[in-house]
């Protein structure tokens, strides 16, 4: 697996199944030279925030892709996963609220769950 929208999206049902909130993917390619997609969920809590982010990189593991770099694993308020093509940010809903990362890229194109197919097209 190596196409950027198809980790994307296999990212965001890896969150789905710890039960991921709110999960959103941001077309960042005519956007960002730093990355190509962004995908961003919430954890009601530090310990689902980890669970999230470790089922993520137990998933990415499985298709050989491994993380570059993660950042804020500890703390569990904004866990950052960074794939390279793909960025994953994990937060907390007030941390979440407080950055707001879909309006600071209000203009990407963006799918939620369940819709991530309508992503692909």
């Amino acid at each position: 697996m190596t196409d950027p929208k198809t980790v994307a999206i296999a990212i965001a049902e890896a969150a789905s199944e710890k039960k991921a909130m709110d999960i959103m993917l941001l077309d960042l390619r005519e956007k960002s030279n730093v990355t190509d997609y962004f995908v961003i969920c919430s954890g009601n809590s530090v310990p689902q925030v980890q669970a999230i982010a470790q089922n993520i990189e137990d998933k990415m593991k499985e298709s050989d892709l491994r993380v570059l770099r993660t950042e804020g694993y500890r703390e569990g308020r904004w866990v950052l996963l960074d794939f390279g093509s793909v960025v994953v940010h994990i937060f907390r809903p007030e941390t979440r609220d407080y950055y707001s990362l879909e309006r600071l890229w209000g203009d990407a194109p963006r799918a939620v769950e369940p819709n991530f197919s309508e992503f692909v097209q």
